[in-house]
């Protein structure tokens, strides 16, 4: 159970801050769809070092760290907010890399929202900068998008393309990246700011108002409810399997040359929304019911991205394409269900 204040370790209440001297990560948003699965591997892959998460669970959920118990004293969960200064710096005590991943994600939902977007996205990035100067954090790995560049018509996105927002969420994330090279320029904190492409997988929400096209499709279908397509199906992502996402992060976390910089993390192809579809049908083995409505305010038609710049200074490769991914997270939510 995670207490209303202080932090409990792998469910044993804590109020202290874990002053031993092993390595110490910390992930915002750890109990999100990201941040959980950012989390796992750490516990895994770095198995001398604790990893802290900071989450207010407006969001984020106990379901998602259901490895919590089997991570011992190793697992530090804090119940905070990232527009609380003095919490984000208390967790940042003694850690040698910060993933920050909490923000309020989706484009309509800036749109509904644009001051709590602005400060989630802007002020909470901030904080966690700052945190981590006064810190003397090593680097932070903070997560961007692709809707920075817009719906400008170049394919693929590349990095040294002028960032173009045309939503609230989009300008909350160029902002942050602006942010984070002035804090590395002037403070000498070592930032990689990564641009995330339509991310899917096991554990995102399909519930949510807000949630992404790919959880809630095939929610739908396995409902039997109609697909709800927006505009006329034909615009088209960069899909990027979680997977991806999480070997970017850590590739992000130790890479000399990739401080100060930020990255496209995708796979360099697109899916129209038509072709997930056809997808869907294929692996649940029967044609779903679709209506169309009005197209979204705030949408970019098209992205893709051209991972070349993290390929050359982190070494990152995507390893999962779409349709594994898919076919992955379609199991998923078929054993959820």
């Amino acid at each position: 159970m995670v207490l209303p204040d202080g932090y409990f370790v792998a469910g044993c209440y804590n109020r202290g801050v874990n002053s031993g001297t092993r390595s110490v990560f910390v992930v915002t948003g750890g109990a999100g769809f990201i941040g959980s699965h950012v989390v796992e591997r750490l516990l895994r892959d770095q198995p001398g070092a604790t990893v802290r998460v900071l989450d207010d669970f407006s969001t984020g959920s106990e379901a998602n760290l259901p490895f919590a118990a089997a991570a011992g004293n190793r697992l530090e969960i804090v119940r905070g907010d990232i527009r609380d200064l003095d919490t984000v710096e208390r967790v940042a005590t003694g850690a040698s890399v910060i993933f920050h991943q909490a923000a309020l994600r989706s484009v309509p939902r800036s749109v509904d929202d644009p001051l709590g977007t602005n400060a989630r996205n802007v002020t909470g990035t901030l904080h966690v900068l700052e945190a981590a100067r006064r810190q003397r954090v090593r680097r932070v790995v903070y997560a961007s998008s692709s809707s920075v560049y817009g719906d400008r018509p170049e394919l693929p996105k590349r990095e040294d393309q002028p960032p173009a927002p045309i939503s609230p969420y989009a300008v909350s994330k160029a902002a942050g990246e602006q942010y984070a090279r002035v804090w590395t320029q002037l403070y000498g904190v070592e930032t990689v700011g990564l641009r995330y492409f339509n991310v899917f997988g096991p554990r995102q929400d399909p519930a949510s108002e807000y949630a992404a096209v790919i959880p809630r499709f095939i929610l739908w279908a396995l409902h039997g409810t109609p697909l709800e397509v927006h505009g006329d199906g034909e615009q088209s992502r960069d899909f990027t399997y979680i997977d991806n996402v999480v070997d970017a992060n850590l590739a992000a976390a130790s890479a000399p040359a990739a401080a100060g910089e930020a990255f496209n993390v995708g796979c360099g192809n697109r899916v129209s929304l038509l072709e997930i579809i056809g997808r869907l049908e294929k692996i649940l083995g029967h044609p779903v019911a679709r209506r169309h409505t009005p197209a979204r305010a705030g949408d970019v038609p098209h992205t893709q991205a051209d991972v070349s710049k993290a390929e050359k200074l982190m070494g990152y490769v995507p390893q999962v394409d779409f349709d594994e991914g898919f076919r992955r997270t379609v199991d998923y939510f078929r054993r959820s269900a």
